[in-house]
């Protein structure tokens, strides 16, 4: 697996219970990292995964009790996909079907079959069937049986003014090259089976997106180290005039964030140190987990964290 392609994508939910119930019940996810949003540490920071959490496996949530729906639009992640064995859709389609999921028929993108469907809060997700993947490693002790388990991001569709600008970036910066059209989308490839797929979908003259319940709030690209990202940070000020932020410890990864010209939030995150940082991979997900500057907190936060059971 290349170093480049997609770290981690980060979205808005509502209520925690159910979205932990979505994610680790109906989809077979495994919950990688229980911690609070940095930021504001009165609500939760969950990360799905495959067993250890790789880059290129993970989807995160802010999950807010009463969340406001959010918009799609120009500026935004139209979609969020996700790998699985191409034998697996049928099984898929009717797991969809048995748990009152609405999702749509199976269509063909590039080529490759594609199940649309959404998360309780209306993230727009899909399943894309990938030939010879089966025998890739999946999480697969919840309900879903290993043959059809997910194995890490496919990739996600962007929806911007035009290609061109965003393309710029991904190409000269973050690792990807374009490597098809089909109507109004766009593909950029990286050098990574896992989270290797960025669409660019032109949609000039939509109505921008707006954050709220159901929506993306960034997505992340890798590095592999401090050295590294600094060097992309630099690429993107002298080749691009953009400036990001200045690199913040997110405890299991360093970053920094920027928009790019479509308007969407990126992130570049370093591939260390990773998620068993403070909790072996056996017991990833099982304790409500702090950053050292928030633990002297924990007696105050805990309390006002929503319940889970």
């Amino acid at each position: 697996m290349g170093t480049n392609g997609i770290h981690h994508i980060t979205g808005i939910a509502g209520p925690a219970r159910r979205n932990i119930a979505f994610y680790t019940e109906t989809l077979g996810l495994r919950l990688v990292k229980k911690t609070v949003n940095f930021d504001d540490p009165t609500t939760y920071h969950f990360y799905y995964g495959d067993g250890s959490g790789a880059p290129g496996t993970i989807l995160t949530f802010f999950p807010w009790e009463h969340a406001a729906p959010g918009r799609a639009g120009v500026g935004s992640t139209q979609e969020t996909a996700f790998r699985v064995p191409e034998a697996a859709i049928g099984y898929w389609t009717h797991r969809l079907l048995e748990k009152g999921i609405a999702h749509g028929t199976p269509q063909k993108r590039f080529g490759q079959t594609v199940l649309t469907f959404k998360d309780p809060d209306g993230t727009s997700l899909a399943l894309v069937g990938v030939p010879g993947i089966e025998a890739e490693q999946a999480w697969s002790e919840g309900e879903v049986p290993a043959e059809h388990a997910i194995r890490g991001f496919f990739g996600i569709t962007l929806l911007v003014p035009e290609a061109g600008p965003t393309g710029a970036i991904l190409t000269d910066v973050l690792g990807f090259k374009e490597i098809a059209r089909e109507g109004s989308l766009v593909r950029y490839a990286s050098d990574a089976s896992v989270g290797g797929i960025v669409d660019l979908h032109e949609a000039g003259g939509f109505l921008p997106g707006h954050l709220g319940g159901g929506s993306i709030h960034h997505i992340a690209f890798r590095t592999a180290d401090d050295a590294a990202e600094a060097e992309m940070v630099k690429r993107l000020a002298e080749n691009h005039k953009i400036e990001t932020t200045e690199q913040r410890d997110r405890q299991y990864f360093r970053s920094v964030y920027f928009r790019e010209p479509g308007g969407v939030l990126f992130e570049i995150a370093t591939d260390i140190p990773g998620f068993a940082i403070d909790e072996s991979e056996a017991s990833l997900g099982t304790a409500l987990k702090l950053p050292p500057f928030l633990e002297p907190r924990r007696r105050e936060i805990e309390p006002i964290l929503p319940a889970l059971v």
